[in-house]
């Protein structure tokens, strides 16, 4: 899903490029553009911090809330994009509910990994009372 939206925002980037009636990606005086360039760069550079994090909290915590939290960012992600093409102040809530979804995978990696020395130095195994958790909460991500 990851790679389909990263295409469609190539492709919105590739309509407007040659809307504005040119050859290549350079349009100084085109603000319509200039949005599109913009929201397709900020999606393109937080995408390894969510592939890790997601992969991170996947493999060391627990799969399902990762799954859930995995698929609320990128549909966040979506919201964000469109949002930026029309003003940037609509782009805001996606932004800020991105954040919120990143800093849960990344909350969700560091009990695992939290978890994971616990058991290394001291033998007591908190798995199931994480995972208890993280499926609890992860609902919460959904409240705006």
């Amino acid at each position: 899903l990851c790679v389909c939206l990263t295409a469609f925002f190539a492709s919105k980037l590739e309509h407007e490029s040659k809307h504005c009636n040119g050859k290549g990606f350079q349009r100084p005086g085109s603000s319509a553009f200039d949005r599109v360039y913009t929201a397709n760069q900020n999606c393109g550079h937080a995408y390894p911090t969510f592939l890790a994090v997601l992969w991170c909290a996947g493999l060391l915590c627990s799969q399902a809330p990762a799954a859930f939290a995995g698929l609320m960012y990128l549909f966040v992600r979506q919201k964000y994009f469109v949002g930026y093409l029309g003003e940037r102040t609509q782009s805001t809530p996606g932004y800020l509910f991105g954040k919120r979804i990143i800093l849960f995978l990344f909350l969700m990696s560091l009990a695992g990994i939290l978890n994971y020395y616990l058991v290394f130095f001291f033998g007591s195994d908190f798995e199931m009372h994480i995972k208890t958790i993280t499926s609890a909460i992860s609902p919460l991500l959904l409240i705006p």
